[in-house]
């Protein structure tokens, strides 16, 4: 089985070139699976019905987001009825929405897991190791196959939850910070890594965004508004190899597309 898992996709430039690359994707590689970081889909910031549908009709299975998902209140009416659009677990009890999703492959079960980081991120999160645990306990006997993405600033953080989870879970990625890395690889107990998958967006962009506002905010610390950028993209993602009679991680490769 081959599991396409995509990073932030931002903005109108990201929502075109996720499902431009995502077509080429599953046809070329035979890809059974596609998840995809939305939570920058609508104008850079959250996620809305429209956007949402976008992606979906892009090629996405499952909707994973982050810190952004409530930049939009609208997701507040289509969250609680959308199987597989999830937000981090670990926000507190009584939150919209829900942190992990199972999908019924043709073949497979996947359990799909959102966790959102705590240091940096500037929120009040419960722990998300802590919150790892208790779902994968509810989820015991019930998948296949477990991918988490974690939501998160600090690549410390993400290592750590990484090696938490080697053994326990198929895949960790790391998203937020729109920048792919190079530290893709499989943990000693066989779970597949890496610290971020980067960003679906315009290429000469500050992670997706306009250069010249977001200059203007470091240069003069005054408020501005961050429009997202126009023009050639990139497309950041990884595929991740399953094998179908043991349901192991077998391989991880790193995907990094760039318009001309």
């Amino acid at each position: 089985m081959r599991i396409l898992i995509v990073g932030d996709a931002v903005g109108r430039p990201g929502r075109r070139a996720f499902a431009k690359y995502t077509a080429e994707l599953k046809r070329e590689r035979e890809i059974d699976l596609v998840i995809v970081n939305g939570e920058n889909s609508a104008g850079g910031r959250g996620i809305t019905r429209e956007s949402l549908d976008e992606l979906i009709a892009g090629g996405a299975d499952v909707v994973t987001t982050g810190n952004h998902i409530w930049d939009r209140k609208e997701v507040k009416a289509i969250i609680d009825d959308e199987p597989y659009l999830i937000r981090p677990a670990n926000y507190p009890e009584g939150a919209p929405g829900k942190g992990y999703c199972i999908y019924p492959h043709r073949y497979k079960t996947v359990g799909v897991i959102n966790l959102s980081g705590r240091a940096f991120m500037g929120s009040m999160m419960d722990c998300p190791f802590r919150k790892a645990d208790d779902i994968l306990r509810e989820l015991e006997g019930k998948c296949d196959i477990i991918i988490v993405d974690f939501h998160a600033e600090a690549t410390s953080e993400k290592y750590a939850l990484g090696y938490y989870l080697d053994g326990r879970v198929n895949v960790v990625v790391g998203t937020h910070t729109h920048t792919q890395t190079a530290d893709e690889r499989l943990l000693p107990r066989g779970t597949a890594y890496i610290s971020d998958l980067g960003m679906v967006g315009a290429r000469d962009s500050i992670l997706g965004v306009q250069v010249d506002s977001i200059l203007h905010k470091f240069l003069y610390s005054t408020p501005v508004k961050f429009d997202v950028a126009e023009g050639a993209c990139i497309y950041n993602a990884v595929i991740v190899e399953i094998d179908n009679a043991t349901n192991k991680t077998v391989g991880i490769e790193r995907i990094f597309i760039a318009e001309e």
